[in-house]
């Protein structure tokens, strides 16, 4: 394919996907890889340079990190784009996961900037982007979501090159002139998501060539499928933020663990995947009569009273003693 074939295929995928049409002010999350440095290009082609600012987080855990934001700041200034700047430093000493506080730090950032704008946040993920979180999270979490993967939409965050590969973002750069910068640890074995690209991605496609378009696809009428799912939990509650103990026992247990999920969720605020594992507890103390809770895990906790079933939020400085 041409240089101009490469762009003009891109963008036109970003226009069919409608995420960027409207006047809502676009923030574009720029790391500097080739998928974001794609994705602000596009969306000033189709939204003008006045339209859209970008922001870029600097973590300061690589050699290269300030050459990454020097790149960032040379493209905006190609582009007359509005960049804002995040510089943000990790205590040597912090525990937990390191690429989960990364994606914290920048998506609070990013709605912290877009929020008083009441404009939307566009991030680069790929279809290649979600194959990988698809196969991720279904070794690594049960449930169905795992099977979803990213939406294209949601909480006013918009991801339009879901429909396209990091081959193409690569192919729309080079057919634009621009460069990008390779970020080396996604290339270290000890990331899971660098394993699921580098050893599990390679190995489905020896097993059928066309394995990954069969993922996405299957991942594609899944979440429509959801949708209908979604409806019949929301039919049943009628917008109530509880349910009765003896109706939860009537239903079929899957539209019951989507229940319990769903109100578990709307109470935390957050996804609590261990929820719907849980029903079966929490029909137990609904036989035992008076006033019981069932912590779930996370940032929520399960109230039996009176018969009825609630979801409460657990404050996070209150989780030890859960």
């Amino acid at each position: 394919m041409s240089a101009r074939g490469a762009v003009d295929e891109v963008t036109q995928a970003v226009r069919a996907s409608g995420l960027l049409a409207g006047d809502d002010a676009l923030l574009v999350m720029l790391s500097g890889g080739r998928d974001s440095v794609c994705l602000l290009d596009v969306a000033v082609a189709l939204r003008g340079s006045q339209a859209v600012g970008a922001l870029h987080v600097n973590y300061g855990l690589r050699e290269g990190a300030d050459a990454d934001e020097r790149h960032c700041r040379a493209l905006c200034e190609q582009l007359s784009v509005a960049l804002d700047v995040e510089r943000v430093r990790r205590e040597n000493d912090a525990g937990g996961n390191l690429q989960a506080w990364a994606r914290e730090v920048r998506y609070a950032a990013a709605h912290a900037l877009a929020r008083p704008r009441g404009g939307l946040i566009a991030t680069g993920h790929t279809a290649s982007d979600q194959l990988e979180t698809i196969l991720y999270r279904l070794a690594a979490s049960p449930g169905r979501r795992a099977l979803l993967g990213m939406p294209a939409c949601e909480h006013g965050v918009v991801r339009p090159l879901l429909a396209l590969t990091r081959a193409q973002t690569a192919a729309y750069c080079q057919g634009r002139g621009l460069s990008w910068r390779e970020d080396e640890s996604n290339d270290d074995p000890r990331y899971a998501r660098t394993r699921v690209r580098n050893a599990l991605v390679p190995a489905l496609r020896a097993v059928h060539p066309a394995a990954e378009a069969n993922v996405l696809r299957t991942a594609a009428l899944l979440r429509e499928e959801a949708r209908v799912l979604d409806e019949l939990v929301e039919d049943e509650l009628r917008g109530r933020a509880m349910i009765s103990i003896a109706r939860l026992r009537e239903l079929p247990p899957a539209l019951a663990r989507l229940l319990v999920v769903h109100l578990a969720e709307r109470a935390a605020g957050t996804y609590v995947p261990q929820a719907g594992a849980r029903v079966g507890e929490l029909l137990e103390l609904g036989e035992r009569g008076g006033r019981a809770e069932l912590h779930l895990g996370g940032l929520v906790s399960g109230v039996v009273q009176g018969g009825m079933l609630e979801f409460v939020r657990i404050e996070p400085h209150n989780r030890a003693e859960a």
